[in-house]
């Protein structure tokens, strides 16, 4: 705890006493053995913006030393698994990188708040720790019941709180990792499949790291990180966490339970602290500029006019929230270019590529009919009627990488032709843990992985357009479902992740798109005039002729980290196991 006259107090923005170095290290022990010469550290917040911890990275390495030894003495073998439940806290940093010492395995695995329910937790808790072979799992106290349903029929060395962990008796010998050994496993949450395990060794994430705050963020003297984003997920885990640790920057945390309840408690550290940097999915500025339009003090005693990178990823990059997210905290001091996207992905360590900084959102407004299989030169739309659609500009990828756009029939093509992204580089995964079958189906031999989203190339530069296994095929045309979820979120009453695009087995084998729609209208009424403006507001937008289909309130599946799972909700709809409403 970092304390003055008694008081808790942040760690500071600079450090004169330490010369930064950008992640140039082998593994991450020692990246923080180096920051833990300097006086920079982890602060943790509440939804109300106060203090409530504060560690300097010297003793995350000192706490961390001792975890490492006592797993040792406790007998964990080099390359055990053990599922850490991350909660955003000390504790749950120290232990990760505890594990280092030991060289055992950390897995990430999200907290039971991420899910609509315990039994939905409980199952997710057991697949995942069964799929990554754990040894041992270590949980909040308050999870001790979760914790024993979840672990009932599963073997371990140990399991536990961090206390209990610090309580039990030994003290190893240090067992340290090399450059090329595993340092964890993160559980992707694509949407088309079950999570795998991706192995992340300590090159590939000393390579990300560095690569992010060198060359895509441009980390210096006055920067400070302030993040609400989960420490299971890669964008909070490695883009928060990991790489403020291995570039020795002050950072802020908010839990990310507590963002969800205070959303405005992001902006108010950012304020209070003159945060320069910090990271969000599309939908965490949205949730912000949505409360702040509800009380007319919303942005009373804030300032973002310190806000140098406002990054943006994990999810398609939506400029129409991001005008939104600017026009109403413009008056604060929020620059649009401090607006930065961004691509990436777990089988990538984290970060792919980076928009140019200062710069701000750049589109592309492209002809709907180059998007949807013709091989059109991707140009701007013509007269009134042409159907256009904004495409970022996720930015040119991080030097380490080799980049190709791939046709149907694995040829390469050029720029301004839509395909599959392939990349190569030294932050490609090892593999999905202990699956050999699906790191087949998207690792080569000669180290190209197949990311599984579509995009093409425009003056060295990466656009992403969408996931390749959610596309629709309507008529022998593609359709991205997150446009026409886009268009039906707005219908007035119709909140992001309300709605879930995916197709249906129609007559002839065809593909009929439809929408999974959460309704919280009970009369048959309100549901049917619900129905009729979903279908005429989607046609209208993108000219498709949907089948509504209602479901109760948060009945919609979700990912480990809290996205929409289309192929989830498709297949619980087709199996029964997601009963629609009578509309």
């Amino acid at each position: 705890m970092v304390e003055a006259n008694g008081m808790k107090v942040e760690t500071p923005t600079q450090d004169p006493t330490l010369k930064r170095r950008y992640a140039d290290f082998d593994t991450l022990v020692e990246a923080i053995e180096y920051a833990a010469k300097g006086q920079r550290g982890a602060n943790f917040y509440n939804a109300r913006g106060d203090l409530t911890d504060s560690v300097t990275w010297a003793e995350v390495r000192d706490r961390a030393e001792l975890i490492g030894r006592k797993l040792v003495a406790m007998g964990f073998e080099a390359g055990d698994r053990i599922a850490l439940i991350a909660e955003t806290s000390a504790n749950f940093v120290a232990f990760f990188v505890g594990c280092q010492y030991a060289s055992v395995l950390p897995v990430p695995l999200p907290l039971p708040t991420s899910f609509g329910g315990k039994d939905g937790y409980v199952s997710q808790l057991q697949m995942q720790m069964k799929s990554c072979d754990a040894n041992g799992l270590m949980a909040p106290a308050f999870m001790s019941e979760i914790v024993e349903e979840a672990t009932a029929d599963i073997t371990l060395r140990f399991k536990g709180s961090y206390e209990d962990y610090m309580a039990a008796k030994g003290k190893g010998e240090l067992r340290l990792p090399k450059t090329d050994d595993l340092a964890y496993l993160q559980y992707s949450s694509g949407s088309t499949r079950f999570p795998h395990g991706v192995s992340v060794t300590h090159r590939s994430l000393l390579s990300n790291t560095h690569g992010m705050a060198y060359h895509g963020v441009g980390i210096g003297e006055n920067d400070r990180c302030v993040s609400w984003l989960p420490f299971y997920h890669d964008m909070g885990l490695v883009g928060t966490l990991l790489t403020t640790m291995t570039c020795q920057v002050s950072v802020d945390f908010i839990p990310t339970e507590e963002f969800a309840r205070r959303p405005l408690s992001w902006l108010r550290v950012i304020s209070r602290n003159k945060g320069t940097i910090t990271y969000s999915p599309t939908f965490g500025f949205d949730i912000c500029a949505r409360r702040a339009a509800l009380r007319s003090s919303a942005l009373e005693d804030l300032d973002l006019s310190t806000v140098r990178v406002a990054g943006c990823g994990a999810e398609m990059i939506r400029p129409d929230v991001l005008r939104h997210f600017y026009e109403t905290f413009e008056p604060i001091g929020f620059k649009w270019e401090a607006f930065l996207p961004s691509y990436g992905l777990a089988e990538c360590t984290l970060g792919v590529s980076f928009g140019r900084v200062g710069v701000g959102i750049e589109v592309d407004l492209v002809e709907e009919a180059a998007l949807t299989g013709d091989k059109h030169v991707l140009v701007n739309g013509k007269g009134e009627d042409a159907r256009v659609r904004e495409v970022v500009n996720c930015g040119v990828p991080l030097p380490e990488y080799d980049i190709e756009i791939r046709s149907d029939d694995d040829k390469a093509l050029p720029e301004r032709q839509v395909g599959r992204v392939f990349l190569r580089g030294t932050s490609v995964m090892k593999e999905y843990f202990n699956d050999p079958e699906t790191t087949r189906a998207v690792l080569s031999p000669e180290g190209w992985l197949d990311t599984g989203d579509m995009g093409y190339m425009k003056d060295g530069c990466i656009y992403i357009v969408g996931r390749a296994k959610d596309m629709i095929i309507v008529n022998g045309r593609n359709h991205w479902p997150q446009d026409i979820e886009w268009a039906a979120e707005q219908l007035p009453g119709v909140k992001t992740g309300d709605v879930a695009a995916i197709s249906v087995p129609g007559e002839n084998a065809e593909e009929v798109p439809m929408i999974l729609a959460q309704c919280r209208f009970s009369e048959p009424a309100d549901r049917l005039k619900f129905v009729e403006d979903l279908k005429r507001h989607i046609q209208k937008a993108t000219g498709i002729n949907c089948m509504i289909e209602l479901v109760p309130p948060r009945s919609l599946p979700r990912t480990s980290s809290g996205k929409l799972s289309r192929v989830k909700a498709r297949n619980q709809y087709l199996s029964g196991h997601l009963q629609a409403l009578a509309s």
